[in-house]
């Protein structure tokens, strides 16, 4: 499938989505979140992909929604163009494969919307965040109000998005928004392999803990063990359950097939 605005490529269990608008800082318009959630899509159906990384081209991951697009917005542009970008968080939430953002640099409003709504972010040492919208007389559309808080707290999200702040990489980290920060020249391969690593792992058991936790969350503590218990139970009529348990007891290592 050919693309407008991003790439995509699958190599070695890892399919990668890069926004591909350096000239505009990979600004977010309607063709590029059409783009991503097709390439969500792609990914979802290729049993050869066990991870997903989102990363941008050039000095941006992405620098924001495209304003140029939105200055002529009426209520009914901005309740479509917001529907989108809601479709596309919840489609990288919502896929059962494990999608990292590798943050090369700026990330704001739209882009750190983006880093959210995939399951852990590092950051380039360059990478700059925030959700500056209300300096342009809105907030965050896509998510940043909900998720932004559910990663570093309330009190900080509030902070940065009544503020429209913006941060380095090392400041996100010690938030908990971003899990690690590399030089620029190693964050690609440093994911890399961080990829890897998953993909090597019992891949439904994966998927399953990524369901759970998404949607315990916003449960009662009791009613989010409930879903732990369930989901934990029905792993144990998976292969890979039976092919990782023997391999602990043969002392070798597993061969997952993802079922």
């Amino acid at each position: 499938m050919s693309y407008e605005t991003i790439l995509y490529e699958v190599s070695e269990g890892i399919a990668t989505i890069t926004i591909n608008r350096p000239n505009v800082m990979n600004a977010l318009n309607l063709q590029v979140l059409r783009d991503v959630l097709a390439a969500v899509d792609a990914a979802r159906a290729d049993d050869a992909v066990k991870v997903v990384v989102v990363t941008g081209a050039g000095k941006a991951f992405v620098a924001g929604a495209d304003i140029s697009l939105m200055k002529d917005f009426g209520t009914r542009d901005g309740l479509a163009f917001g529907d989108l970008g809601h479709r596309v968080m919840a489609a990288l939430e919502g896929l059962d494969k494990p999608v990292i953002a590798a943050v090369n640099g700026f990330a704001l409003g739209g882009g750190t919307e983006l880093a959210l709504g995939c399951d852990f972010v590092y950051a380039s040492s360059k990478a700059k965040f925030g959700q500056p919208e209300v300096n342009l007389g809105i907030i965050p559309g896509f998510g940043g109000t909900q998720r932004l808080a559910r990663s570093v707290g309330m009190n900080k999200a509030r902070e940065l998005i009544y503020t429209a702040e913006i941060i380095g990489a090392d400041e996100a980290k010690r938030i908990g928004l971003v899990s690690d920060v590399f030089e620029p020249e190693e964050l690609m391969a440093k994911v890399r392999d961080k990829a890897k690593l998953v993909a090597g792992k019992g891949l439904v058991a994966v998927a399953a803990a990524k369901r759970v936790m998404n949607k315990g969350v916003d449960l009662s503590l009791d009613a989010a063990l409930e879903l732990e218990k369930q989901a934990f139970c029905a792993l144990f009529g998976s292969k890979d359950q039976k092919e990782g348990m023997a391999a602990f007891v043969e002392k070798r290592p597993p061969k997952f097939e993802g079922r």
